[in-house]
């Protein structure tokens, strides 16, 4: 498997397991899936995408919000 294909696999095996643990992932302000997420890395490989962590009390990741940044 090639190295970006694999990247892109890796990001959506982990986006796929928050998901499966209720974790909320928004991209650009809207509810987004990993397969959205994967794509919009795979398409705009010329920008960056930052992650901001969203935290529950308990410390959990309870948020996956990505920014595009120019």
């Amino acid at each position: 498997m090639p190295e970006n294909e694999k990247k892109f696999q890796d990001m959506f095996n982990e986006l796929s397991q928050y998901e499966q643990r209720g974790v909320s992932i928004v991209m650009e302000g809207k509810p987004a899936s990993p397969t959205q997420i994967v794509k919009a890395h795979m398409v705009k490989e010329d920008q960056t995408y930052m992650r901001d962590y969203v935290l529950n009390e308990e410390g959990d990741v309870k948020a996956l919000y990505f920014y595009s940044i120019e």
